[in-house]
């Protein structure tokens, strides 16, 4: 009995002791003033995220996670040059957003929650998706073709 007292006692007292060996708190010093100056365009303010140059926006990784989706769940065939049109749009390339591309990565995880997301509501997900990017597309047209169709020969530059 007399050991898990001292035991404890111990425990208690190194608990303790840093606390106790601390200095007391003193008043932070001012700070010198800031100059308001406006930030630099090769820079990003105060606050904001840096963003690795050159890297497709977080919108065109989902929109291409988006369509690849479609494709996985519904079995939509990709019209490869309709979504090569939208992707430069939004000043990314084919390249960047492939499963081995330099983001492929971030697309895959972004994919692989969409698709379950389909999954659980597969027919009404479809009918939405084919409205959007599908031959009669409200978004853009033959993004998206209906299985066991051939995609069409992209049109010579």
């Amino acid at each position: 009995m007399t050991a898990r007292l001292l035991l404890a006692a111990a425990l208690l007292g190194g608990l303790l002791a840093p606390a106790a060996a601390q200095e007391p708190a003193t008043p932070p010093k001012a700070s010198p003033p800031v100059q308001e100056t406006a930030p630099k365009a090769d820079t990003p303010e105060a606050g904001q995220p840096r963003s690795i140059r050159n890297a497709p926006s977080p919108r065109a990784l989902e929109f291409a996670a988006y369509i690849f989706s479609a494709v996985n769940v519904c079995g939509y065939v990709l019209g490869t040059g309709e979504f090569e049109a939208l992707l430069a749009k939004q000043n990314t390339r084919p390249e960047d957003v492939s499963p081995r591309g330099p983001f492929g990565n971030r697309v895959m995880g972004i994919f692989t929650l969409m698709s379950n997301q389909m999954n659980l509501n597969r027919e009404q997900a479809c009918i939405a998706v084919a409205g959007e990017y599908g031959p009669e597309g409200a978004v853009a047209k033959n993004v998206l073709l209906p299985p066991g169709t051939t995609p069409p020969e992209p049109k010579p530059k």
